[in-house]
């Protein structure tokens, strides 16, 4: 049994993480306007830490929220062996939020299709997702919620980088490509790393993935390594990462739909900004000379 003191300390590390986590989404919403007044949000459970945080994170944002909007859980059972189906529904019921449990044995599609060792969640996503979008139709939801933090918005990016060819991350905010549904990621300001406490601090009843989780040889996993390598020896890089997503230069990059590349010519009809020096002024030789002096005296010493 924990001393007093302990206790304290425990609860003010709890209270600053929540605090931090609450902030963060909060931002992440503000600044995409993910969530607007009037909308009911269908917030995906898989039963993960990160669903879990996601819901019990907005929970806490409604009340305290400027404009009014609905929640609604929705979990998909996809029949997969040994899934315990009584525990959403359980916790949930305690919640008192309104849930729907949607079965469809894509489990069975999925083993069928894709060989033995082969990676199974492309295909068990675009399954999944299909029939999320049709369901939050169904139930009139304007907004789809999903767990994705901001560790999964980086590996996306490595992972488009390197075994696709593409610059391409995940958005926190996205229309479906038929317009029919906007999805939203609440938790992209927020690392897994927090998540993960305060998952373990709630206790949250967390169910496996046996899907596709149990899978070892997901290239998600070795892109996870790496940029966990690159945090301890560089801290701040995964950051660094993020930001240059919100940041981004077309006509730095190589993509003509971007940028007109083609008829990029001279254009010297504006006057050059003053003290702005060419790339030969005759001023260079005195303004290089302090640092070069500076150096020989280095060298003599």
């Amino acid at each position: 049994m924990s001393d007093p003191l302990s206790q304290r300390k425990s609860r003010y590390e709890f209270n600053k993480l929540q605090k931090r986590l609450r902030r963060l989404t909060g931002s992440a919403i503000t600044d995409y306007n993910m969530i607007e007044e009037g909308d009911r949000v269908m917030v995906c459970l898989s039963g993960g830490k990160d669903s879990y945080t996601m819901l019990d994170i907005l929970l806490a944002l409604q009340k305290v929220a400027p404009i009014a909007f609905e929640l609604v859980a929705v979990n998909m059972d996809q029949k997969q062996p040994g899934f315990p189906e009584q525990v959403l529904p359980e916790y949930l019921s305690k919640l008192g939020i309104e849930f729907h449990i949607i079965e469809k044995d894509t489990y069975s599609v999925v083993k069928s299709v894709v060989p033995e060792g082969k990676t199974t969640c492309g295909l068990c996503s675009r399954l999944r997702r299909g029939t999320l979008y049709g369901f939050a139709e169904d139930i009139g939801a304007t907004k789809i919620a999903l767990g994705h933090h901001k560790d999964d918005i980086v590996e996306t990016l490595f992972l488009n980088l390197f075994h696709a060819g593409r610059l391409k991350a995940m958005p926190p905010k996205l229309r479906s490509d038929d317009g029919r549904n906007v999805l939203i990621r609440p938790l992209a300001y927020c690392r897994e790393a927090d998540i993960v406490a305060y998952s373990a601090e709630r206790n949250f009843p967390i169910i496996p993935c046996n899907l596709c989780g149990s899978q070892e040889n997901l290239q998600r996993k070795v892109i996870k390594e790496m940029l966990h390598g690159w945090d301890k020896q560089h801290p701040g890089r995964v950051e660094n990462i993020f930001s240059a997503l919100q940041r981004v230069s077309p006509s730095q990059l190589a993509d003509g739909d971007l940028f007109n590349f083609l008829d990029l010519a001279i254009d010297r009809s504006s006057q050059r900004p003053q003290g702005l020096a060419s790339e030969k002024s005759p001023d260079d030789s005195q303004s290089i000379a302090p640092a070069i002096a500076a150096v020989n005296i280095v060298e003599v010493l």
